[in-house]
């Protein structure tokens, strides 16, 4: 059964390993080092350069539309064939907002507040970046229901860093 695992950037190369990824999304700062396991073709890498804030600040790069409509047109050339890694610095915000969100694009009978509470009970230091939530709700013709299912997880538990998980496709 494909399903997308997420992980702290201090993880990759073992969570690649250990589940078998062979693609993989990259969601930080732009100019932060990341070494792409070996596992992982730079063809099947997407690397998505922003900081993870859900207002403009100045010298930061908020996410954009752009980089939502990335992150889903990568998604769907997933072959499926094995686990999608997604990862950000923490595996917290970024991350886990965007496996909700390919999740959702992916598979649009997925109900967004079963899904939402199953990534909660998956990752309880999850805490979804809103922004990015709200960008992809809009894209994916949504009407709010996933930015309101994020909002009803509340703020995860505080972690320096979340463990890596596995966000099912289907549910």
């Amino acid at each position: 059964m494909p399903h997308i695992i997420i992980s702290p950037l201090s993880r990759i190369a073992e969570t690649a390993t250990r589940s078998g990824a062979r693609d993989m999304v990259t969601l930080i700062n732009m100019g932060t080092p990341v070494e792409r396991p070996g596992e992982i073709a730079a063809e099947r890498h997407l690397f998505l350069g922003f900081n993870d804030i859900v207002e403009p600040a100045e010298g930061m790069t908020p996410p954009g539309a752009d980089h939502v409509e990335s992150l889903i047109a990568f998604g769907r050339g997933w072959k499926r064939d094995t686990p999608l890694l997604i990862h950000c610095y923490a595996g917290i915000s970024r991350s886990t907002a965007g496996a909700y969100i390919t999740a959702l694009a992916l598979n649009p009978e997925l109900d967004e507040a079963r899904l939402a509470h199953i990534l909660r009970q998956n990752a309880p230091s999850a805490t979804p970046n809103s922004r990015l939530v709200a960008l992809a709700d809009d894209m994916l013709s949504r009407k709010g229901r996933m930015v309101d299912a994020i909002k009803s997880i509340g703020r995860g538990e505080d972690a320096f860093e979340g463990t890596p998980f596995i966000l099912p496709l289907v549910v």
